[in-house]
């Protein structure tokens, strides 16, 4: 897939089945993209999103904004990004698989 530097991340329509990929607002739903390539993608498009919205960008997405990984997207976060920490990310906090108290 031919990409412009700049315009578009150079990725493969693939990971964005469900999507137009001609009309992805690529800045816009930058926290649908992330999401979706630290979920399916590997190192080449970790490294791909990361030359597109820098790395700040990237990891404060997924620290503080995306609300939802699976547990194998966290741990692919973790993986990618080692500075992360899995209890200051939000989609871990919002898990619906932890343990809750109840009275």
């Amino acid at each position: 897939m031919k990409a412009s530097a700049k315009n578009i991340p150079n990725l493969h329509p693939k990971f964005f089945w469900d999507f137009k990929f001609d009309k992805i607002d690529w800045n816009g739903g930058y926290k649908m993209v992330i999401a979706r390539i630290i979920e399916r993608g590997g190192q080449n498009q970790i490294d791909e999103i990361v030359r597109f919205y820098g790395r700040e960008k990237v990891i404060r997405a997924v620290r503080d904004e995306i609300s939802f990984l699976p547990n194998y997207g966290i741990e692919n976060a973790l993986k990618f990004f080692p500075e992360l920490q899995k209890e200051e990310m939000y989609c871990y906090l919002n898990r619906k698989d932890k343990p809750y108290h109840w009275i």
